[in-house]
């Protein structure tokens, strides 16, 4: 694949098609705290941040902790990804043609970046190159955690493209120096995403990850040399 030396993949919603498994443990877990709010508010609010940005801004919202809250979630949410969790269409087959460097970049835990991938049969073709924002000083919007991958795969920024879902993720990887290809083909995408997503400063954005390898060669930051 030319052009871009690093395919950095966000996980939920991009290998994986679990942010509405994911809004359904977090009703549940909101709920046995008093805390009722919408599917919608939870995908605007908290897709693409990582647990511990969910819940400061949970404590910062309410004036309170939620000691037990993550724990909980993981086991909701766990019992759904066995009994319902599915691969994004047609990423394997994309994983199978770039010709490049590929990994992960997530705000998952490793815990649930690892259950995940296997139950996808994912896990196996991109270990060791996992990644997640437990790593780093500051999750996503932050540019920290695609920084943090540029550097364990040896390949500057300017050379690297992000595939994500959400908005602090487009974020975060424009803040990284690198490219950007915004992703609407998970379930949780709701009609005009790709605007939000563009105004955020998407270079492209594809709706079925059939299109990505057109988009790579589309976006041949080499075209000019």
């Amino acid at each position: 694949m030319p052009g871009f030396d690093l395919v950095i993949f966000d996980c939920d919603g991009v290998l994986i098609d679990s942010e509405l498994l994911s809004v359904e443990a977090d009703l549940a877990c909101l709920a046995e705290e008093g805390i009722e709010i919408s599917a919608e508010e939870i995908l605007e609010r908290y897709t693409g941040i990582s647990m511990v940005g969910m819940l400061a801004d949970l404590e910062a919202r309410y004036g309170r902790s939620f000691p037990e809250f993550a724990g909980r979630h993981w086991q909701r949410l766990s019992a759904l990804f066995e009994s319902g969790l599915q691969p994004i269409r047609g990423i394997a087959e994309v994983l199978g043609s770039l010709g490049c460097k590929v990994c992960v970049a997530s705000s998952s835990t490793p815990d649930r970046l690892r259950l995940a991938l296997t139950l996808v049969g994912l896990f196996d073709r991109l270990h060791p190159h996992i990644f997640s924002s437990s790593e780093v000083a500051r999750g996503k919007p932050a540019p920290d955690l695609f920084l943090h991958a540029a550097k364990q795969m040896a390949v500057e920024s300017a050379r690297c493209v992000v595939i994500e879902d959400s908005v602090p993720g487009v974020v975060a990887a424009v803040a990284a120096g690198m490219t950007a290809i915004g992703f609407t083909g998970g379930g949780h995408c709701r009609p005009g995403h790709d605007s939000r997503l563009y105004a955020e400063g998407a270079a492209l954005v594809i709706g079925d990850m059939a299109q990505l390898p057109a988009a790579l060669m589309r976006l041949n930051p080499r075209a000019g040399a």
